[in-house]
C-alpha cells in the first residue's frame, strides 16, 4: 500500500496551506466568530473560485479535480490547522459524498453547484432520542401522491442557519429503529413548513434545531431509492468520520507545536518550564499521540472503499478521540490559566478538539462498534 502523496495531492496540500496561512489567521477567524454568522462567505467564494478546492473529491466530468477520500483528508487536515469555520465537511464531504454515491439527475444538477460555491448543504440526520444510531428515526416522510410529506425534528444541524440545502434522513416505512425504510432527501432549505432555532456552537460555528411540519417534498429530491437510503447514509457518515479525524490531526499538530514553543519560552524559577522533566515527558507523549492519530487516520481513509471501511473508521475515531482529549487537556494545562482565555488560540483549538471527540460517535461508541464488527 502506497502512503505517499501524488504530485497533484502535494500541490493541493501546499495550495490550501499557503492560502490559509496568508488569509486565515486566528484574528481573522475570530472576527467571523464575533460577527455571529458562523462563517465568512468571502472565504467560501475564494475556496470555489480562487482555489477550486470545493471540487477536490469530484469527477472532472462535473468540473472537479478528479480526487476522492484522500483529497478530502488533505483539505480537512489543513482546515483543522487553521480552525476553518466554513462548511467543507457538511457540503463537500457529506452532501457531495451522498450525491456521488447515489448518482442520477439530482447529483448531475447539484454537484456542479457545490463546486461553484453556490450550494451549501447542512446534514440534518441527528434526532434528540437517536444518540449515534442512524436508524433511530422519528422524522417521517409519508407518501403523498407523487411526492412525500415530511414531519419531524432534527437537532444540532451544523451550518443550517446559512445553508441553501438540507440533506435529511427520514423514515418512509417501518418502525422507529428498523433497518429498512430509511430514505435520504436533499431539499431546499427554504421550503414552506421548515422552521429553525439558530444558535452558536462552542467552537464558534453556527447550528440550528430544524423542524419540519407538513413539508411537501418532491420525489425528485430523493437521494437514491426510497426505503433504501441507509447504505448511503452509513457510507457518508463513515467518510465524514474519517474527514473529522483528519481535521483533528491538523488541530492536534498545532496544539502540540504551540505547547512545545510555549514551554521553551515560559520561565519559572529562572528556567524555561521545558527544562523540567515532567513537562518534557508530557510534550513527548503529546507528540506520540499526534503521530499515531495521523497514521491511523490515513489508514482509515485508504480503506473507505474496501469491506473493512466501518471497522477501520471506528478504530481511527476511537484513537483520535482519545488523542484529542489527551493533547487538548495537556496543552491547556501546560499553558496554565491563559490556556482557557479567549485571547489565546489554544483554548479555541481545545474547544474544537473536544467537540470532535463526540462528533459522529464517542470513543466508547466506536470501541463498541469496532468490537461488534470484528468479533461478531
Amino acid at each position: 500500500m502506497d502512503f505517499n502523496l501524488t504530485d497533484e495531492q502535494t500541490m493541493l496540500k501546499d495550495t490550501v496551506q499557503r492560502y490559509l496561512a496568508d488569509t486565515y489567521d486566528f484574528d481573522t477567524r475570530m472576527k467571523a466568530v464575533h460577527a455571529g454568522t458562523g462563517w465568512n462567505p468571502a472565504v467560501w467564494k475564494a475556496f470555489a473560485e480562487e482555489l477550486g478546492i470545493l471540487g477536490a473529491p469530484f469527477a472532472e466530468a462535473h468540473g472537479g479535480l478528479g480526487g476522492g477520500a484522500v483529497e478530502n483528508m488533505i483539505v480537512m487536515e489543513e482546515m483543522g490547522r487553521a480552525m476553518v469555520l466554513e462548511p467543507y465537511l457538511s457540503t463537500v464531504v457529506i452532501g457531495g459524498g451522498a450525491l456521488k454515491a447515489a448518482g442520477g439527475a439530482l447529483a448531475e444538477a447539484v454537484i456542479p453547484e457545490i463546486i461553484a460555491g453556490n450550494a451549501i448543504i447542512a446534514f440534518a440526520y441527528a434526532e434528540p432520542q437517536g444518540r449515534y444510531h442512524l436508524t433511530d428515526l422519528v422524522t417521517t416522510a409519508k407518501k403523498d401522491g407523487a411526492g412525500f410529506v415530511l414531519n419531524g425534528h432534527k437537532s444540532v444541524v451544523t451550518s443550517a442557519p446559512y445553508a441553501t440545502h438540507l440533506l435529511v434522513s427520514a423514515r418512509t416505512s417501518g418502525g422507529q429503529r428498523d433497518v429498512g425504510g430509511v430514505s435520504l432527501f436533499l431539499i431546499p432549505a427554504d421550503l414552506p413548513g421548515i422552521t429553525r432555532r439558530d444558535y452558536a456552537t462552542v467552537d464558534g460555528g453556527a447550528a440550528a434545531d430544524v423542524y419540519f411540519e407538513n413539508v411537501a417534498v418532491s420525489a425528485d429530491h430523493l437521494v437514491g431509492a426510497a426505503d433504501a437510503g441507509l447504505a448511503i447514509l452509513e457510507r457518508v457518515v463513515d467518510e465524514a468520520t474519517a474527514a473529522v479525524c483528519a481535521e483533528a490531526c491538523g488541530l492536534l499538530r498545532v496544539l502540540q507545536a504551540t505547547t512545545l514553543d510555549y514551554a521553551k519560552q515560559r520561565k519559572q524559577f529562572g528556567r524555561p518550564i521545558g527544562d523540567f522533566q515532567v513537562i518534557q515527558h508530557r510534550i513527548v507523549d503529546m507528540f506520540l499521540e499526534v503521530e499515531q492519530a495521523v497514521s491511523i487516520t490515513l489508514m482509515a481513509t485508504l480503506k473507505l472503499d474496501t469491506d473493512e471501511r466501518a471497522a477501520a473508521v471506528s478504530m481511527a475515531k476511537a484513537k483520535v478521540g482519545k488523542a484529542a482529549k489527551f493533547v487538548g487537556q495537556n496543552a491547556v494545562q501546560i499553558h496554565g490559566g491563559i490556556g482557557i482565555s479567549n485571547e489565546l488560540s489554544v483554548g479555541h483549538y481545545f474547544k474544537r478538539a473536544t467537540l470532535i471527540e463526540g462528533l459522529f460517535g464517542s470513543v466508547d461508541h466506536h470501541l463498541d462498534r469496532y468490537e461488534r464488527l470484528t468479533m461478531g
